[in-house]
């Protein structure tokens, strides 16, 4: 039993073509379906299910949900019983309520995104295949991202006021749906403030982040190539589209991966994440940072951070 991945994410985006052309053209992504609501679904060459990312028209852009997969359909009853238990109202979607997706459970989580569980999702396969396949594609586009990695939520943050939605989303995720925290910010004169937290149900350094902010928002969500090289590639990619990026090529300290950061024509940020940073067992001690450290945490080359990253989000 347990929570294998994430599954996909529904992204809020202010004019749709525009956005299927920036996830298909620029980041490399294949449209799989159009339904008729409108909205459109992609998936990467290396993932399997039929899709990753939804894209839905809306007056505001921003996060709709954030799904992940559990293992086995019967888990989906235990979870539920155990987000119930701490007073966290669930909806029962019946199959078919998400474009080829078995039932699953929709729920707000303590900072205010809603989270889906589910167990069943139509099977497309990779680009590659299964038998004998090649290590990459013929014809990639764009950034060639290989799949969804992680998503990272605003949560927000006033100790003066007893609000922290870090703290209690990250225990929340702990002990109702078995993530395991990984990293830690800690801020405050005496480091007992929770600023950041992430978190992994795999073994990569985050399958979700939890920072800090004055309102709860998405930040970003993050999508993974394998190397630096790969990363330099994809803001080549970046720039020869005229995309706007947030963050130039960057090495994290937190998680230890590549990274740039750039923003979908709605405003929504995303984050091209290369390297595997380490291996994140379930017996690997958790690594805190202090909030004067907080520069090289998140920016290792430069050590600053930029006001962009940590004010503009959706």
């Amino acid at each position: 039993m347990g929570v294998a991945r994430i599954g996909h994410v529904r992204l809020r985006v202010l004019d749709l073509e525009p956005a299927v052309h920036h996830y298909e053209t620029v980041l490399g992504m294949t449209v799989t379906h159009r339904d008729e609501g409108g909205d459109v679904y992609l998936k990467a060459w290396d993932e399997w299910d039929k899709y990753s990312v939804i894209l839905t028209e809306a007056d505001r852009a921003g996060l709709d949900h954030v799904a992940y997969k559990v293992a086995a359909d019967a888990d989906l009853d235990e979870f539920r019983g155990r987000i119930t238990s701490r007073g966290v109202d669930v909806t029962d979607l019946a199959a078919g309520a998400l474009h080829g997706v078995g039932r699953a459970l929709r729920f707000t989580l303590p900072a205010g995104q809603d989270m889906v569980l589910f167990a069943d999702k139509e099977f497309v396969g990779t680009d590659v295949g299964f038998l004998n396949p090649e290590p990459w594609p013929e014809g990639v586009r764009g950034c060639a991202v290989k799949w969804l990695d992680h998503c990272l939520l605003m949560c927000e943050l006033n100790p003066e006021a007893g609000v922290n939605t870090v703290d209690a989303t990250s225990q929340f995720l702990q002990d109702a749906l078995d993530f395991r925290l990984v990293e830690q910010v800690m801020a405050g004169p005496d480091h007992s403030v929770r600023a950041a937290a992430f978190l992994t149900v795999t073994s990569t350094p985050h399958d979700i982040a939890l920072v800090g902010g004055p309102t709860s928002g998405f930040h970003h969500a993050g999508f993974f190539l394998e190397s630096w090289e790969d990363v330099l590639r994809a803001a080549d990619v970046l720039a020869r589209h005229k995309v706007k990026v947030d963050v130039t090529p960057q090495r994290h300290g937190i998680t230890r991966g590549y990274t740039t950061y750039f923003f979908d024509p709605s405003g929504n940020r995303n984050e091209t994440f290369g390297g595997t940073g380490y291996y994140a067992t379930p017996d690997r001690p958790v690594t805190t940072w202090t909030e004067d450290q907080l520069g090289p945490a998140i920016f290792y080359h430069t050590g600053e951070v930029l006001p962009s990253f940590v004010s503009v989000y959706t």
